[in-house]
């Protein structure tokens, strides 16, 4: 069974001038990225989880994590499902009791929870075909990312709104 294409978390950045932070998945295997703006507490859940950091207190997301935990269930993948108008939607599925559970999410709370569970990631064809960005592997590190940076001097944080 296909649930799309399989996506990595590559980490999250912050978009210059307006210190919009993004979290950006990568086509595995692939060429092409999807950056997702987020809010900077899921941004912050995010980059914790990537760099092992083990807060006093569990956060939102650590707490869900153990509360799925608790109940037997486990986080088992994140689809980023759709875009419109702006604005990403994803899945994220629960197995529990041997059934699959879907339940509708933000993307960057439902790539937040993967982080910490090692869930897949994926996403549709269509929003990667729609909002995906190609980088060649043959180029340079800092080509990669002037690149980049010129796919994001070309679009307004308004055509991603809301996708956090």
């Amino acid at each position: 069974m296909s649930y799309g294409i399989p996506m990595e978390l590559v980490g999250v950045r912050i978009e210059l001038p307006t210190n919009q932070p993004i979290v950006l998945l990568r086509e595995a295997g692939g060429v092409r990225y999807l950056p997702i703006w987020i809010g900077a507490t899921e941004a912050t859940a995010i980059a914790f989880a990537l760099e092992g950091v083990e807060p006093q207190r569990p956060l939102t997301h650590d707490l869900l994590r153990d509360v799925t935990g608790a109940l037997g269930a486990s986080i088992e993948r994140v689809v980023v499902n759709d875009l419109r108008e702006g604005i990403y939607y994803a899945d994220l599925v629960v197995l529990s009791n041997g059934s699959e559970v879907v339940i509708s999410s933000r993307p960057s709370d439902a790539i937040a929870l993967a982080a910490r569970t090692e869930a897949q990631l994926y996403a549709t064809p269509e929003v990667l075909e729609e909002a995906g960005v190609e980088i060649k592997d043959d180029e340079d590190e800092e080509a990669e990312v002037e690149r980049f940076r010129e796919f994001l001097d070309s679009v307004r944080p308004e055509d991603f709104t809301g996708g956090s």
